[in-house]
């Protein structure tokens, strides 16, 4: 009877980033020829550890660069408390373990959650960078996922039928520090909608199947000339980390020369120490030009690929495009086209960033920002902030939502005229936009509309300077109200919900005369005059809607 390793073979998936259209790595999926293997694994931790060295050496054998995905059971990490074989043999097949992605999946039910995360601090610790699957069709709660913190997690496509949830776990992915990614994308529909909802990350049937050769090229649908992305303050560089090309720092120009010539698309090589930090970074082209320059390879060949390259440009993890626009500004401007090294907290390479993805990126997101900005005021719309709170409420963060606006806004522009109605709109921009600081948030509704989202600490110095400042359209004196809902983690499931909490407020602080401000707690019947009368808290219920409803 042959063994398990003679009857099991591996397939290989790609991973695709939506931004770049690249494969940002290869996942490797365990194909049995007979039996269920799978099954004994999820009850033989060994078993499963065992697996996860041997697609580790499957995709020794195919002499592939990119990333590798490796699946393991969370209960196999939680039994075992690490992979110690499988960090062997990354060492051993000369990988790098944060080259290597620990694909942890279901079940999660009966697996001690202590063990599983002291685990999984163990394998961060050894460098290896964490995925959490089969998230939105698992059994993994939203605690232990937080626990986790994981740098990617994938969610079923089938969830796809419910944006709002996608749009979520694509918040909690911001709060945690990863990335969003969707499995299972089988057309190009599906495709869309990851893309609309924020998914960075894909895999599935559309882009390739599963193959027995590593895939260089996928199929990535092109966007859509009405797709608008979800909006950004500034995309972080996680979106377009592409896999790196390394080698040790003591590799020579030939081993150098051999990996570009048999490797077409890759731009650059980073050499990395024992520990995977950058130290020097090789240009394609002129290193190429280098070595194929007269008795060039004669000189260089046998010598350190360093003495041919240049220090590292870097950037962290956490870095926005705009940040990787800023290192490669104040260098060398020959060097305008090199990659960029991505590090994380340790130093160590995650991957290089091109600088044609970023400027691409960069173009799109402000010709995005512009078509949602206020003509009147150029104060962003309410789905700048209905993303945000939205981001908020998924992080589990205190936070007040608001609204102001104009009193007897339509006698202002009957008495005084549209225009002098419209420079008041834009004279109150100005001063809530001025009046904004750190992480608030505003935004123009439309007409005399505004929403302002802030920490409830920021809320009385931007009532104080837009409240009791004078007002006047041509000479006319008028007020404004504003109306708040303060929002502690579990009064509300989104935005909708805290928008319809500001309804009745709204109208409790246009039923007081002069400025006035109201503040309410959402969850919570009555509400508090700060502004415009007694300071005695009034009735008022806040209207809950269910999600997806009203």
């Amino acid at each position: 009877m042959r063994s398990w390793t003679e009857s099991l073979r591996f397939a290989f998936q790609p991973v695709v980033n939506l931004t770049t259209s690249g494969v940002a790595g290869l996942e490797i999926l365990a194909r049995p020829e007979t039996g269920d293997i799978l099954a004994e694994a999820r009850r033989h931790p060994e078993l499963d550890a065992r697996l996860a060295v041997s697609a580790l050496r499957a995709a020794t054998r195919r002499e592939t660069l990119l990333p590798l995905y490796i699946n393991v059971f969370a209960g196999t990490l939680a039994d075992l408390g690490g992979l110690r074989p499988l960090h062997d043999a990354v060492r051993e097949t000369g990988r790098l373990p944060w080259e290597v992605t620990v694909d942890i999946g279901p079940p999660y039910t009966h697996v001690p959650h202590r063990a599983l995360l002291d685990a999984v601090a163990g394998l961060r610790g050894q460098g290896f960078r964490i995925c959490a699957d089969g998230v939105g069709d698992g059994d993994l709660p939203l605690r232990l996922l937080a626990d986790l913190a994981p740098d990617l997690v994938k969610l079923d496509a089938s969830l796809l039928a419910r944006p709002a949830a996608v749009r979520a776990m694509r918040a909690l992915c911001d709060e945690l520090g990863g990335l969003l990614c969707v499995e299972g994308v089988e057309t190009e529909g599906q495709c869309a909608a990851a893309l609309a909802a924020g998914a960075q990350l894909a895999q599935g049937e559309l882009f390739a199947p599963p193959a027995r050769l590593p895939a260089a090229d996928v199929y990535v649908p092109p966007r859509s000339s009405g797709f608008v992305a979800a909006p950004r303050s500034g995309p972080s560089v996680r979106e377009f980390v592409r896999p790196a090309a390394l080698l040790p720092a003591s590799a020579s120009a030939g081993q150098v020369r051999a990996l570009l010539t048999g490797s077409p698309d890759v731009s650059g090589v980073l050499l990395v120490d024992r520990t995977g930090v950058p130290v020097r970074s090789v240009h394609r082209s002129r290193f190429l030009l280098s070595m194929s320059a007269r008795y060039g390879h004669a000189l260089y060949a046998d010598r350190p690929a360093a003495k041919l390259g240049d220090p590292p440009r870097t950037v962290g993890v956490d870095a926005t495009a705009w940040e990787v626009l800023d290192v490669v500004a104040v260098g060398d401007r020959g060097r305008a086209s090199d990659d960029v090294a991505v590090v994380d907290a340790y130093g160590r390479c995650v991957g290089v960033v091109h600088l044609a993805d970023l400027l691409r990126a960069l173009a799109e997101t402000r010709v995005e920002e512009a078509a949602g900005l206020n003509p009147l005021t150029r104060l962003p719309g309410s789905d700048v902030i209905t993303e945000e709170v939205d981001r908020r409420i998924a992080g589990n963060r205190v936070f007040a939502l608001s609204w102001l606006d104009i009193d007897h806004f339509k006698k202002v522009n009957d008495g005084a005229g549209f225009a002098a109605g419209d420079e008041l709109i834009r004279t109150v921009g100005r001063a809530l936009h001025q009046a904004a600081t750190g992480v608030t948030r505003v935004g123009h509704i439309g007409g005399d509309d505004f929403l302002v989202l802030a920490d409830p600490e920021a809320l009385e110095p931007l009532a104080s300077r837009l409240l009791d400042a004078p007002w006047a359209a041509a000479g006319h004196p008028v007020t404004l109200s504003l109306a708040t809902v303060l929002c502690v983690p579990g009064s509300v499931a989104d935005h909708r919900q805290a928008a319809a909490c500001l309804t009745p407020l709204k109208k409790a602080a246009k039923a007081l005369d002069g400025a006035s401000w109201v503040l309410g707690r959402a969850g919570l019947p009555g509400h508090e005059i700060r502004r415009g009368g007694e300071g005695t808290p009034q009735r008022a219920e806040c209207a809950v809607v269910e999600p997806g409803r009203g």
